[in-house]
């Protein structure tokens, strides 16, 4: 039985693919992707009634951010101008800090440990603006004691750091520190006052230590940093960047949150000092300390001399192996919180020193005399 050949059955295609040419695959695929988007162009129509032929325009912002005077950034841009990038060379190498001006005729303060080496052996030191004017500076004076320096350029009409008041400040006050760390000029880090009246020891050499009655802070500050000015919330400066804290590790180098400034009422005295003898003195009671005691307080030394003859210690009957325990009734735990509570005060004040002798305990006044250079 032969059966007739069915005729296919007719398949209504989309009128998308009717349009198409069975001769080619890639050329229906392509299309069929123009088309779907076409489609989605006019479901956009029917959604939003917009033609899709229209011409799109991106616009611009043209709005500013305000930032507050009393802000991070408008502080740090009043401040900067003043903060100034110091490079030395000398005949043992290089080294790079910081200082900020502190007078319009071209003074500026800065650490001793900073230029100490090219002041040493004759370097040179230069001195970078944050406008990017170089110039060569000379060191005006400088105090190992209190690790302080004073630089001056050939250059005139400079913005001045406003001076603040460092016995006001507050432990949680607001702090911007500003210097050239590892030599990037213009560092700006925020942080706070974490402490008061840290005794702590600085300087780059056992020749030229100094103990700073110092502010701590927060803020990051690394190598670099040292001379930069530490200021507060309405960028008047009330410290100078001086050391940080170290893990004792040799690959810990950087800030770990623990930063200390000297305070600016101290670094005013000296750089007056400086600016006007070249040289500046600290005030002394006349004795020599065990720093190897390890109890509480601080010992008089008991070889050599303990008791400088003449001093205000002698005059007032302090002996070799007494054990000093507080300085105007705050209490001394170790050698070094006596000779930063000493240099915090000024030549010509009268201190009240309590000792113990023998476990009997005693008061004693004294004022304060010169230290001998």
């Amino acid at each position: 039985m032969i059966f007739p050949r069915k005729k296919p059955a007719q398949v209504t295609a989309p009128w998308w693919q009717a349009q198409t040419s069975a001769k080619s695959s890639k050329g229906s695929v392509a299309l069929i992707a123009v088309l779907a988007g076409a489609a989605g162009g006019i479901l956009g129509v029917n959604a939003s009634g917009a033609s899709i032929f229209n011409r799109v325009n991106l616009v611009s912002s043209t709005s500013t951010i305000e930032r507050a005077p009393d802000s991070v950034a408008g502080t740090a841009q009043r401040v900067l101008p003043s903060v100034v990038s110091i490079q030395t060379r000398s005949l043992t190498g290089g080294g790079t800090g910081s200082g900020f001006f502190i007078d319009s005729d071209g003074y500026i303060l800065t650490n001793n440990h900073v230029i100490s080496s090219a002041a040493q052996t004759g370097g040179r030191i230069q001195v970078k603006l944050n406008d990017g004017r170089i110039f060569t500076a000379k060191i005006v004076g400088r105090d190992a004691s209190y690790d302080l320096a004073v630089l001056k350029i050939a250059a005139s009409g400079l913005k001045a750091l406003q001076f603040g008041d460092s016995d006001q400040v507050a432990v949680g006050d607001s702090v911007i520190a500003i210097g050239s760390p590892l030599g990037l000029s213009g560092t700006v880090t925020t942080g706070i006052i974490s402490a008061k009246n840290r005794p702590v020891t600085a300087g780059d050499s056992s020749n030229e230590s100094s103990f700073i009655n110092a502010l701590q802070t927060d803020a990051a500050i690394n190598p670099g940093n040292s001379g930069g000015p530490l200021v507060d919330s309405t960028g008047a400066v009330i410290g100078v960047n001086s050391a940080i804290a170290s893990l004792g590790s040799d690959l810990q180098t950087g800030s770990i949150g623990l930063g200390f400034a000297i305070p600016i009422n101290q670094a005013r005295k000296t750089a007056d000092q400086l600016i006007k003898n070249g040289v500046a003195t600290y005030p002394v009671i006349g004795i020599s300390l065990d720093m190897n005691y390890a109890g509480e307080g601080a010992q008089v030394a008991t070889s050599g001399r303990g008791i400088l003859p003449g001093s205000p210690a002698q005059k007032a009957g302090l002996q070799g192996g007494d054990v000093v325990i507080a300085l105007d009734g705050k209490p001394i735990t170790n050698p070094e919180e006596l000779i930063v509570a000493v240099r915090s005060k000024n030549v010509g004040d009268v201190v009240r020193l309590t000792y113990k002798r023998n476990g009997t305990e005693k008061s004693v006044s004294l004022t304060l005399i010169a230290a001998k250079k």
